[in-house]
C-alpha cells in the first residue's frame, strides 16, 4: 500500500483558512491537494511557471525536478520549492498560496487509457484520440497531464474535445525535435481499435491521463464576444473552447480564431473542420516567415498575429473576452498588446503559463 502522509497548509492572511489534506507518496503536494477540492495556487503543473513556489515549514520532502525553471536562483537560496515538482517524504507543514479562483470546478483524477486513433492536421501536429472506461469531465479549455511508464515523465496537453460520457480525450500535440513523450506518441505508441479494452492493460502501450488542470477554461457566464488567438499545438483548447461556444446558446455572436504558424503548412484548416460539426466562426490566419510565406504560394497575411489584432476586430477591444494559448513569446506579445494598447482588463484575457 502507499504511504499517505499529512499535509497542513499555512496561508497568508489574505487568503482562506488554514487547512489540511493528506497526501500519497506518490503524488505532488500541489496535485494532492487539488484533489481534495483545495484552491493551491497553480497554472502550468510542470515547473515552468512558479506560481505554486512554497516554504517548507516542517517535514521532508522529495524535489523531482531541482532545476525547474519556475523558481529563480535567489529564491531557491531562500528554500522556496515549487510544489507541482515535490513529494512528500514525512508528514509536512508547507506555506503555500491560495485563493477561491483556484478551487477546482471538477477535482482532478488519474485514468488509465489507451490511445486509438491519430490524425494528422499539419505536418507535425496531429489530433491523438485516448480512450478511458470512465467519462471525460472537464471544462472546455483546460489540460491533462500525460505519462507513460517507459518515461515515468508528465507532459501537459490540452484536450480539443467537449466532455463526453464515452471517455474520449482528444489532445492536440505537435512533435517535438528531441521530445521525448511526442515522439513516442507519433512512433513508438501502437494504436488500438476502440472497444478493444481487453488490450488496455498492455503496459507497453498505456498511457496514464491525470485531468482536469488548467485556469484558461471558457467562461460559460461571460456573453461577450470571443476571440481566440493562437499558434503551434495551442490550437487544442482554443478547438474546445470554439466547439462550446458553438453548442453553448447564450452564445450569439460568431466567434473569432487568430491563428499564426511559421508558414503555410503550419495553418490547419480549422473552418472546415469546424463545419463539418455545424460550427461556425471568423478564421484569420497569418504567418510569420517571409519566405516560406513566398515558398508556399501564401496570399494571406504574413506577419505576428498580435499585430493584425486591430485589424480583424470591429469593436474595441475591451467589448470582447480573450482566450490565448501557443508559444510563449506569442503569449507574452499578445497580453502586452492587448493591456497597453488595447485597455483590455486582465480579467477578459485567460491563458495558462507554459513559461
Amino acid at each position: 500500500m502507499t504511504p499517505q502522509f499529512h499535509i497542513q497548509l499555512q496561508t497568508s492572511a489574505t487568503d482562506a483558512s488554514p487547512a489540511h489534506y493528506t497526501c500519497d507518496a506518490n503524488d505532488t503536494l500541489l496535485r494532492a491537494g487539488l484533489r481534495q477540492g483545495l484552491g493551491l495556487a497553480y497554472e502550468c503543473n510542470v515547473g515552468a511557471c512558479g506560481s505554486c513556489k512554497f516554504d517548507l515549514i516542517d517535514g521532508e520532502v522529495d524535489d523531482l525536478w531541482p532545476e525547474a525553471p519556475g523558481l529563480r536562483p535567489k529564491e531557491r537560496e531562500r528554500g522556496k520549492r515549487l510544489a507541482c515538482q515535490c513529494v512528500p517524504r514525512s508528514d509536512c507543514t508547507i506555506k503555500l498560496r491560495s485563493g477561491h479562483e483556484y478551487v477546482p470546478q471538477i477535482q482532478p483524477r488519474r485514468h488509465r487509457a489507451s490511445l486509438i486513433s491519430k490524425t494528422m492536421l499539419t505536418s507535425d501536429i496531429a489530433i491523438f484520440t485516448f480512450q478511458t472506461s470512465s467519462p471525460a469531465r472537464f471544462l472546455a479549455g483546460q489540460y491533462a497531464l500525460i505519462s507513460h511508464a517507459r518515461l515515468g515523465q508528465l507532459r501537459a496537453y490540452s484536450m480539443a474535445n467537449l466532455p463526453n460520457q464515452q471517455g474520449l480525450w482528444q489532445f492536440g500535440i505537435r512533435r517535438v525535435t528531441g521530445g521525448k513523450m511526442s515522439n513516442l506518441l507519433f512512433d513508438a505508441v501502437q494504436l488500438q481499435e476502440p472497444g478493444t479494452e481487453a488490450h488496455m492493460n498492455e503496459l507497453r502501450d498505456e498511457l496514464s491521463i491525470d485531468v482536469p488542470y488548467g485556469l484558461a477554461y471558457l467562461r460559460q457566464e461571460i456573453t461577450r464576444p470571443i476571440v481566440c488567438i493562437g499558434g503551434g499545438s495551442g490550437l487544442a483548447p482554443l478547438l474546445s473552447i470554439l466547439r462550446q461556444v458553438g453548442t453553448d446558446s447564450a452564445h450569439h455572436a460568431i466567434p473569432t480564431l487568430l491563428y499564426g504558424g511559421r508558414g503555410p503548412d503550419d495553418i490547419p484548416d480549422v473552418p472546415t473542420m469546424l463545419a463539418e460539426e455545424g460550427i461556425t466562426l471568423r478564421f484569420h490566419p497569418v504567418v510569420s516567415v517571409p519566405e516560406l510565406a513566398q515558398a508556399g504560394g501564401w496570399t494571406g497575411t504574413v506577419g505576428f498575429v498580435h499585430d493584425t489584432i486591430h485589424h480583424h476586430l470591429t469593436l474595441a477591444l475591451s467589448e470582447y473576452e480573450f482566450y490565448l494559448a501557443g508559444p510563449p513569446p506569442m503569449i507574452e506579445a499578445t497580453v502586452r498588446f492587448l493591456q497597453l494598447q488595447g485597455n483590455v482588463p486582465a480579467q477578459q484575457i485567460h491563458f495558462d503559463r507554459f513559461f
